[in-house]
């Protein structure tokens, strides 16, 4: 039975990753000025690849959608706290289960069913502004202008959904995004994933396909994650380096003489990993507590 269970979860991995290479090479091929502006030539073998959630950002950008969308009432109190409690098992417990994936894509995929592509990248462009803009690293930001100076292509890779992770990177001024691929037909979401979500082999995956697309030398590349969740990632380049590192990926980089940053200071950094991540979770509840209490007085 489990041996089933991995060869599911490898093909969905690989068609998770296929499908995130081939939407983040379309959507660059639409944006080819950010390529171009480059000031030094293109160095057309080597590439970064960055994790978004407390890597690039401060929490994770799901659960700062997520509160955006409440704000605009695009979910029930009871579906924000289940929401917030799937992802919070899923990312917080380290160690995924076959039944928690399953139940964190469900709940996903749930508030996308039957709207529409545009909408939901309109509401993205806003949410950005309002919720993730201040949460930007400034210290993993210059790391990805470093790589962007040297003429390399930098990369986002994210389990959120693609079309925000393309907001993110457009707005930081970087070459794309891999990330989640929902299936669409005639610009409107089925609630099924292409494969499964952008997560752990997936991401290294999605590398690798992205890799093969546009002639990089993965030994040439660099990535750079938080979470040992993204260790295959990591594992498939040349250059891996833990940014803001849980204490898994702590332990596994200093056996495999990885680079550590960590621009976290004082009592974020003592609690690696988790303070960023509840506190994203504790705002989104709060938010549903006080849409909870507001029915309650009106």
């Amino acid at each position: 039975m489990a041996g089933k269970r991995d060869v599911e979860s490898d093909r969905l991995a690989e068609l998770a990753g296929e499908a995130s290479a081939e939407a983040a090479v379309q959507a660059a091929a639409m944006a080819p000025e950010l390529e171009t502006s480059l000031a030094v030539p293109v160095d057309l073998t080597a590439a970064a690849f960055f994790d978004v959630d407390n890597t690039m950002m401060m929490g994770a950008s799901i659960f700062h959608f997520a509160r955006g969308l409440a704000a605009r009432k695009y979910f029930s109190t009871s579906d924000l706290a289940g929401f917030v409690w799937q992802q919070m098992k899923f990312r917080v417990g380290g160690r995924e289960d076959p039944e928690s994936v399953k139940a964190s894509r469900e709940q996903a995929l749930s508030f996308v069913a039957g709207r529409s592509v545009a909408e939901l990248v309109s509401l993205g462009e806003e949410i950005y502004d309002e919720l993730m803009a201040d949460r930007i690293w400034k210290g993993t930001q210059a790391l990805a202008q470093m790589h962007l100076d040297a003429g390399q292509r930098v990369w986002l890779v994210t389990a959120t959904p693609v079309e925000l992770a393309q907001i993110i990177a457009r707005r930081l001024g970087l070459t794309g995004a891999l990330g989640t691929v929902s299936e669409s037909e005639d610009g409107i979401y089925t609630g099924r994933l292409v494969g499964d979500l952008l997560h752990g082999k997936a991401k290294a995956q999605a590398v690798r396909s992205l890799a093969a697309k546009e002639g990089l030398d993965l030994r040439r590349c660099t990535a750079y994650s938080d979470s040992s969740n993204d260790v295959p990632m990591l594992s498939v380049v040349g250059t891996a380096v833990a940014v803001n590192p849980d204490s898994q990926l702590r332990e596994i980089s200093r056996r495999k003489n990885w680079e550590i940053r960590d621009f976290r200071t004082g009592r974020k950094a003592a609690k690696i990993g988790v303070p960023s991540v509840l506190g994203a979770g504790a705002l989104a509840g709060a938010i549903a507590a006080t849409m909870a209490y507001r029915r309650r007085v009106r």
